[in-house]
């Protein structure tokens, strides 16, 4: 393999939060590479079923009203999986998009769908080579090599984590191309279950109770979310939707 001349989907996501079994995806941006070159992108939003939190806000930029009418992951999904194709997958922190992928996908399709891929991860790359003084962020590492841009938008993390793998590529894949090898991504993953006609009995009972209407409809909670939420209700907490 020349590392230079690589076949790859570079991706990087925005997500609702950290948590990959409870969080969701909220954009995806990515480049379908062919021989080293960029030949195809693709970008959308997504609507992840409950509002965003403030801080989700100011992190990606990206706002409620700008999710409203926007299709699930579950929606997109055959789309985004003929774009990926087989692919091996490139990112800063490959592993973290993945875990979210894997979620992602398993939720959307029949029990007993898997998707397993290699990765390259640039984030593991600039460690190994870049001073150890200097940080890793994709924003930083782009930096040191001349590119400065607004990270945070999923499609122009993508084209600047392409950036720094080809800077990287071309300063040390001579040196030691197999850290520029793709090796296999791992995540353990379990399929949400649907929310229970129980639960969102005791949810409409404790929205009434407390004069309160929900933004979305109940049936698309997860039963895990939905005992989250209940919890929420219960003890008086003010951001029990997220």
């Amino acid at each position: 393999m020349n590392p230079e001349k690589i076949n790859a989907v570079v991706i990087d996501l925005e997500t609702t939060g950290l948590m990959k079994k409870t969080d969701r995806i909220i954009e995806i941006g990515a480049l379908k590479i062919r021989e080293g070159e960029v030949v195809d992108t693709y970008q959308t939003l997504l609507y992840p079923g409950f509002p965003l939190r403030e801080e989700t806000v100011q992190i990606t930029g990206i706002t409620d009203d700008m999710l409203r009418g926007k299709r699930s992951f579950s929606q997109a999904a055959d789309e985004l999986l003929a774009f990926l194709e087989e692919d091996v997958l490139l990112g800063h922190s490959i592993a973290d998009d993945y875990a979210f992928l894997k979620k992602a996908f398993v939720d959307a399709y029949p029990k007993g769908f898997t998707f397993d891929r290699e990765g390259i991860d640039t984030l593991k790359i600039a460690r190994a080579f870049l001073p150890a003084e200097q940080k890793k962020t994709l924003s930083a590492a782009c930096s040191y090599f001349g590119y400065d841009f607004h990270p945070h938008r999923a499609l122009d993390d993508a084209r600047a984590t392409f950036f720094l793998y080809q800077k990287l590529c071309g300063e040390f894949a001579g040196k030691s191309p197999e850290a520029f090898l793709p090796r296999p991504l791992v995540f353990a993953v379990k399929k949400d279950s649907p929310v229970r006609a129980r639960q969102i009995e005791i949810l409409n009972d404790l929205l009434k109770e407390k004069n309160l209407t929900a933004p979305y409809p109940l049936e698309q909670l997860t039963r895990s979310r939905a005992s989250r939420i209940i919890d929420k209700l219960r003890s008086g907490q003010d951001d029990f939707w997220t």
